[in-house]
């Protein structure tokens, strides 16, 4: 079974039906909504709330993406990530980077290093990058690329600096960081005593309480990752108190022309090398969205079977996998936990 890239681009897989209500039903029934664009995608965050409260709030979330990206953004050329990428050695980091670093480390760990936020010099030379061709690379580029990569060529001290074994070792927090900030939104509602809300970034959300709409569970679907011209669903679930992700892959992939089975294509990130996978998407249902997040990607980049085999024994997680068959159609997967939304 072949691994997926660590930096696959990441699809708005996940659609709140919530949002299907007009703002004025939203207003009537006392459900607030802040919308609107951050990291590069779509975020929306619904809360029961009075009226009064939204224009506060909506201040106070500019302002924890501002913090956010200033210490988590690859693409701001002034962010603490940016900054130890270009060679700083004595920049103290922030906390928001301490746990996301942290994170990275447990989940680099549980999956036995398939799980790696220093792949993205390996991706962009073969081309994972959106709108970019896929590449063929000489194994003299390819080995030449592992010689910085890998998480445990870096290491957090306990000055909050941050070390690398070579100086060309990237981060690239891609992978979790949107869930790392849908929790640090929800942490934010909860500490403005909001009991009910739904936090979403680019299909990374975190639900807790009932929707004041219908006095239900909030309640969000799945697109299939075989869909046409039109948007289609392929699941409908309810989230009680958790978070959910999905990471896909399923829009960068080739034909065998002999064959006629569809596969998107992989990166090792233990050994650098390119090949086929027939994972089309995961979800994952964990406590918070930073791990729902890490392991959605993680279970893209893992063998089949043995990222079946670390959900199961993971009480706090639940998976779903869409897989191509050799046919052109899918199968789908779940863990027992996730059957059961």
């Amino acid at each position: 079974m072949s691994l997926i890239s660590m930096d696959f681009k990441k699809y708005s897989s996940i659609f709140l039906l919530s949002l299907l209500v007009s703002c004025q039903t939203i207003k009537e029934k006392e459900l607030q909504g802040i919308q609107g664009f951050a990291l590069g995608t779509s975020y929306s965050i619904l809360y029961s709330a009075s009226a009064s409260e939204e224009t506060v709030f909506e201040r106070q979330v500019d302002s924890i993406f501002e913090i956010l990206n200033q210490s988590l953004s690859t693409y701001i050329p002034t962010s603490d990530i940016s900054k130890i990428n270009q060679g700083d050695s004595v920049l103290m980091v922030d906390k928001h980077f301490v746990k996301v670093y942290q994170k990275a480390s447990e989940v680099w760990n549980a999956t036995g290093g398939y799980f790696d936020p220093t792949v993205g010099a390996l991706v962009n030379a073969y081309g994972f990058g959106p709108g970019k061709p896929l590449n063929k690379i000489s194994e003299k580029q390819r080995d030449s690329l592992l010689d910085f990569t890998g998480w445990d060529k870096t290491s957090l001290t306990p000055q909050a600096t941050v070390k690398k074994i070579h100086p060309n070792v990237n981060f690239d927090f891609n992978a979790l960081a949107k869930g790392y900030v849908v929790d640090v939104l929800a942490d934010f509602l909860r500490s403005k005593g909001v009991t009910s809300f739904l936090v979403e970034i680019g299909g990374e959300i975190v639900a807790q309480g009932k929707s004041p709409k219908s006095n239900a569970l909030w309640k969000v679907a799945i697109d299939d990752p075989q869909q046409g011209g039109e948007r289609e669903l392929i699941q409908i679930l309810s989230l009680n108190n958790e978070a959910l992700a999905t990471s896909g892959n399923y829009r960068k992939y080739s034909v065998n022309e002999e064959t006629g089975e569809r596969w998107v294509h992989s990166i090792n990130p233990k050994t650098g090398e390119a090949s086929p996978s027939f994972v089309l998407s995961t979800s994952v249902l964990a406590p918070d969205c930073m791990t729902a997040d890490a392991y959605a990607t993680a279970l893209m980049v893992m063998p089949l079977e043995q990222s079946k085999a670390l959900i199961e024994k993971n009480p706090q997680l639940e998976a779903y996998w869409i897989i191509a068959d050799s046919l052109g159609g899918m199968e789908e997967i779940f863990s027992k936990g996730f059957l059961k939304k």
